[in-house]
């Protein structure tokens, strides 16, 4: 049986009290990068719920039962898990709405307050953290994230075959932001933290705050503090003006400190801290959407990329340590420099 079908009976198995099971259909709400897909339900009292389907041949349901009991023990908007199928791969959960922050991003004078709720939210997150609660984003996980840079976006999207000199550049660059991501404060992580994944909700329950809502959680770990704050602020589906991201940037130090969380008093090292550790997720990142479609046949994301490979040069261009990767770029695609913030 279709998996369409197996959940749509799952779904009036669950409802079957209160509901005729015609009365139940499933529209889709969204799929990701993986292999999980979204349904909302919308019931006939006209409330809605959210039914994941993660095929458990494919994906594990359990990190993202963990992650959502972690989270919403920090006290963020997560959405509540109602019902669960694990050995099906369904779960059923509370429905965060229809606005994403990207969405809402669209009028471009609801950043400040929708970005500070976020920074709100992830000192929450980042409050609460513990080692042992989540995976490490060690050095091997890093390290594998990089290597869908040459593996997917050079050799497979560019074909583009690195000679021995070229390799041993890439390799002694990534040996400089791993040294630098590993020796950052460690806190915990969603991993994808950013305008996608983040919800404008009306009305949360009385114990938290409405906004953001957040969702796709369920690869989080235990890693380097800035990771989730540049994947928000170097967003690889919205950009900002520099001097607008350093304001938002310089908004989140601020309450990091006033909190406790462990961040540099100094705020140009930890800005520095936060471009090396964008340079690893843009890698990454670039590496991902090629594979996404060639792999997988998703081309929804090639339009993005060359947002991310401008975040990587104007981060490759700013630091002598990471020039080399800079000209790497350059023999890609020659594009002239730009005037950017140093430090």
């Amino acid at each position: 049986m279709p998996r369409k079908a197996l959940l749509q009976n799952w779904v009036n198995q669950l409802f079957a009290k209160d509901f005729p099971a015609g009365s139940l259909q499933l529209e889709t709400a969204s799929a990701d990068a993986s292999f999980r897909r979204y349904f909302r339900l919308v019931l006939p009292d006209g409330t809605s719920r959210i039914v994941m389907d993660a095929p458990p041949d494919k994906e594990d349901c359990q990190p993202f039962l963990a992650v959502a009991r972690t989270f919403r023990e920090a006290g963020v908007h997560v959405p509540e898990v109602l019902a669960h199928d694990l050995e099906q791969g369904f779960l059923l959960l509370s429905d965060l709405g229809r606005v994403t922050y990207l969405q809402a991003l669209g009028d471009r004078r609801a950043a400040s307050g929708l970005y500070g709720d976020a920074n709100r939210a992830l000192v929450a997150i980042q409050l609460a953290s513990r080692a042992g609660v989540l995976p490490t984003y060690d050095h091997n996980l890093l390290a594998r994230e990089l290597a869908l840079f040459p593996d997917w976006y050079l050799a497979r999207h560019l074909g583009f075959r690195l000679d021995e000199r070229q390799t041993r550049t890439l390799q002694s660059v990534f040996a400089a932001l791993l040294d630098n991501n590993l020796r950052q404060p460690q806190v915990h992580v969603h991993r994808d933290y950013h305008s996608r994944n983040l919800m404008v909700v009306g009305d949360a329950p009385r114990s938290f705050p409405a906004n953001p809502g957040i969702l796709d959680f369920q690869d989080a770990v235990y890693g380097p503090l800035t990771y989730d704050l540049v994947s928000l602020y170097r967003d690889a589906y919205i950009d900002w003006p520099e001097d607008l991201e350093l304001d938002f940037v310089i908004r989140y130090w601020e309450a990091a400190r006033h909190a406790g969380l462990p961040v540099y008093d100094d705020f140009q090292a930890f800005y520095r801290d936060y471009e090396w550790m964008g340079a690893q997720r843009q890698l990454k990142v670039l590496g991902i959407f090629a594979r996404l479609w060639h792999r997988d046949g998703k081309d929804d994301y090639l339009k993005d990329m060359p947002r991310v490979m401008h975040y990587l040069r104007r981060t490759c261009q700013r630091y002598r340590e990471l020039a080399p990767l800079a000209k790497l770029l350059d023999a890609l695609d020659a594009q002239p420099g730009e005037v950017a913030y140093t430090f």
